[in-house]
């Protein structure tokens, strides 16, 4: 996967235009970064682990730092800042992100979960 040709975080920091080459920008929400992060801390070491993560609705990126030539490291002001963001991960989501989204909606429901604080 090419690295995306821009990474560009709103002023109100809440969300995350990703633009690869020969595609349209895709915006990603600061809370689905957050709560689908790819942390071992989110995603567990097995399917079965994995977390659902709840009360992120205001969640903000503090910053972004380069992984190499193959990822960035989103730090959030939650201080969530394990998570490294591949390019094809973030290509993922891009692609996925509405089916993503409401499956996470669907556990947060099914586990009594909100997405507020």
């Amino acid at each position: 996967m090419n690295a995306p040709k821009e990474l560009r975080v709103s002023k109100d920091r809440k969300l995350l235009t990703v633009s690869f080459p020969d595609e349209e920008p895709v915006s990603l929400s600061a809370e689905m970064l957050r709560v689908l992060s790819p942390s071992a801390e989110v995603q567990g070491h097995s399917p079965e682990q994995r977390v659902t993560v709840g009360g992120k609705k205001d969640v903000a990126i503090a910053r972004m730092e380069p992984v190499g030539n193959y990822a960035v490291r989103i730090v959030f002001d939650d201080g969530h800042d394990t998570g490294l963001y591949s390019w094809s991960y973030l290509a993922t989501l891009g692609r996925e992100r509405e089916e993503r989204w409401q499956d996470y909606l669907r556990e947060l429901e099914e586990k009594g979960l909100s997405r507020e604080r």
